[in-house]
């Protein structure tokens, strides 16, 4: 027990320095044990208050509590929270100059500052060891500790030398703490840190207030911007899977009006502090993040956090949800999925150690399943963090608020617990599936297993379905996992009496995502055949032959088929909405746009269907500084020649992209050039043929004109005929 004059001082800390007046959860409890200088292991969710059971004690104890962390960005974050309120914390990693560093050591030997934070890199070094062991140290804080296991999310080999380097620096005690670590994780971190005697102190990992979502990876980026619009000026994140992908999306939502920003490892640290800084103090809404490089941003009013891809490990999965909604209020949490992403997790995988790759692989197997699997979302993450959650229903996730359909499945159940039963004990659920399904892999054959009775017992199944009817054993506590070798099965007590006497258990299928087409390409000319809307692109065709017959103009003229595949993919009921479709800017708009608004209005309306106004989304413009360059120098009548040259292309790639020009609505005065190319004459033979073409196909025109006519000659003239009849 503190002495009453230490607990004073450490409930008016509490209240000066935090703001609270009470503590939360098991906080206290961890607080007096690290003061009564014991070793400390504490697992508790991100939001939790995890920072302050560290935090706390050092303010009130004698001398410098030593914080690990393997995130600069948290470091950052938190130094600059303890310095707001008055408290001396400074951190030690690679983005000081060589005098900040000498500065912060002499602050330190001196007792100045409370809490250090120090990257574990920065920790190996002699000369970092030997001013440590000049300082007076209160305790040391392993934070982050999962990545000290080969089984955590985010593993990370210069943690496994902090023993080492600890016990150079004397008696000193040790806190561990992490968000995420399931037992087997526990009981590396507790193993390699020496703190076996540790007293843990375990949260529950339930957040209620957070909704959970996994869908499908089509048209990502349509959705994406729907939720974007539905949720404008809410903070959030969005976490990409490579760098690329980071700066991709983060462009794409700038263009589309939302106030974001990347942030990942390749970023210069100005840079990437600066947009950190920005998302805290709400200067833009979004910061589009690596799942590699991590965040550890303490904003407490996070409202959503998006998975454009999938991550690499349900702890992960976890980790960074969890930075959603730490006030306790609305957190909504939401994963694009598509196998496709565990595929190419996997590659990344390839140049690790043997034992790496396969832990890797496991965590990604569980991540599918997870991803997959139609059970309550809640269920599924508390069981493999080792935590029951007994309740039907959680109303807080897909799973839950649109149930699939449920059948007995008493008999699956007790057929996959004796397959795991007669196959020993002692393997994973791909070989356990595959006994069960009758397959004579070699891994079968080599343990005599296709000689089981139980062997083929469920071949009129698929993998997927046995996959499925195994996990739902584990979260009914028919079997469970071996802590020692995860992925094995072994049976329970009560998937034993289960066998002796069965009672009726509901399960369900699996989701079944497609692994191809799962995002849409908004730079594209053309939109896929099975992403628009096959009907009302016929209905729309039809409209455009009426209108050219109207105007006496070929139907390519009115509108091209790219332009009406989009408009059947993303309904447009406004000129402004017509506007931003493919090939045909604010003149064409005008000029046929009315009566196409009224058919796709009214179609709308009788098949209640969201509109472009929700989720038309613009397109990033990698190419917009070319674009406005040539037509300036278009209008100043400068040679196509000196345009090319100029910009380093060859002439015919120019007229490429002239004609992209004139396609997406801009209309082009080529005259003073095509004056010098051809007399009126020729210009006239190659309009009467575009005039009366049914499609304005250069092959074509090439064929019918013969080779009187070059193909730049008929390229350039059909620019001239789009811009004085389709603009």
């Amino acid at each position: 027990m503190m002495d009453v004059a230490l607990g004073e001082t450490v409930k008016s800390t509490l209240h000066e320095v935090f703001g609270y007046n009470t503590f939360r959860g098991n906080q206290e409890d961890i607080i007096e044990n690290i003061l009564s200088c014991n070793n400390t292991f504490v697992i508790m969710p991100t939001g939790a208050g995890k920072s302050l059971c560290y935090q706390l004690p050092a303010i009130v104890q004698d001398g410098t509590a030593i914080v690990i962390s393997p995130l600069i960005a948290l470091m950052k974050n938190q130094v600059d929270q303890m310095n707001a309120v008055g408290i001396n914390a400074r951190f030690l990693n690679s983005t000081l100059s060589k005098s900040e560093i000498n500065r912060v050591k002499k602050e330190t030997i001196s007792g100045d500052i409370k809490l250090l934070y120090v990257a574990p890199e920065s920790l190996t070094k002699d000369d970092n060891v030997a001013f440590l062991k000049q300082a007076k140290i209160s305790f040391i804080a392993v934070d982050e500790a999962h990545c000290i296991s080969e089984w955590g999310h985010d593993f990370r080999p210069e943690y496994r030398r902090i023993k080492i380097i600890v016990g150079q620096l004397g008696q000193v005690p040790l806190i561990a703490l992490t968000a995420t670590a399931t037992p087997k994780v526990q009981l590396d971190i507790k193993k390699n840190l020496e703190i076996e005697d540790a007293r843990v102190f375990q949260s529950s990992f339930n957040r209620t207030n957070l909704y959970y979502e996994v869908r499908p990876k089509q048209q990502a980026k349509k959705h994406l911007i729907k939720f974007m619009k539905d949720n404008k000026g809410k903070s959030g994140i969005v976490y990409c899977l490579s760098r690329k992908k980071v700066e991709e999306i983060a462009e794409f939502l700038k263009v589309n009006d939302v106030k974001a920003a990347p942030y990942h490892a390749g970023l210069e640290s100005s840079v990437r502090m600066n947009n950190q800084d920005a998302f805290l103090n709400e200067d833009i809404d979004v910061i589009v993040a690596t799942i590699a490089f991590g965040m550890g941003i303490d904003k407490p009013d996070v409202r959503f956090v998006i998975h454009y891809d999938a991550p690499k490990s349900i702890e992960g999965y976890y980790q960074e949800t969890g930075r959603s909604g730490r006030d306790g209020l609305e957190g909504t949490c939401i994963m694009f999925y598509s196998y496709n992403d565990i595929l190419k997790l996997e590659k990344f995988n390839k140049d690790k150690s043997v034992t790496e790759r396969e832990n890797a692989k496991f965590l990604l197997e569980e991540m599918a399943a997870y991803s997959e699997s139609s059970v309550c979302r809640r269920k599924q993450l508390l069981h493999y963090f080792g935590e029951e959650f007994t309740e039907d229903n959680c109303e807080m996730c897909d799973n839950c608020r649109h149930p699939k359909e449920q059948f007995d499945g008493t008999e699956y159940l007790r057929k996959a617990i004796l397959a795991v039963q007669k196959s020993g004990e002692r393997f994973d659920i791909n070989h356990v599936a595959s006994v069960l399904m009758g397959k004579e892999t070699d891994h079968v054959k080599s343990y005599d297993h296709n000689k089981l009775d139980i062997f083929g017992a469920g071949r009129d199944e698929n993998d997927a379905f046995w996959k499925a009817v195994l996990r739902q054993c584990l979260f009914n506590e028919l079997i469970q996992k071996d802590i020692e070798t995860p992925g094995v099965f072994k049976l329970t007590d009560k998937g034993i009496n289960y066998l002796i006497d069965p009672y009726p258990i509901k399960i369900s299928r699996d989701h079944e995502y497609e692994t191809e087409g799962e995002e849409e390409e908004i730079e594209k000319t053309t939109i896929d055949a099975k992403s628009y809307d096959t009907i009302l692109f016929d209905m729309l065709r039809a409209l455009r032959k009426k209108v050219a017959r109207q105007k006496e103009l070929p139907p390519y003229v009115i509108f091209q088929d790219p332009s009406l595949e989009e408009m059947a993919t993303l309904y447009p009921t406004s000129i402004d909405d017509l506007k931003k479709i493919i090939g045909v800017g604010d003149s064409k708009a005008r000029k046929f746009g009315k009566p196409f608004l009224e058919l796709i209005d009214r179609y709308v309306e009788e098949n209640d269907i969201i509109t472009a106004s929700d989720v038309l989304v613009k397109s990033s413009g990698l190419k917009s500084k070319n674009k406005i360059f040539i037509i300036q120098q278009i209008d100043r009548q400068v040679d196509l020649e000196e345009v090319a040259e100029t910009k380093g292309m060859k002439y015919e790639m120019l007229i490429r992209e002239v004609e992209n020009i004139c396609d997406s609505g801009t209309k082009l005065n080529l005259d003073y050039y095509i004056d010098q190319l051809l007399d009126d004459e020729r210009q006239d033979d190659i309009y009467d043929y575009f005039l009366g073409a049914e499609t304005d196909s250069i092959e074509d025109a090439l064929e019918e004109l013969g080779q009187d006519y070059s193909e730049d000659e008929i390229r350039l003239m059909r620019i001239k005929f789009m811009s004085e009849y389709a603009h």
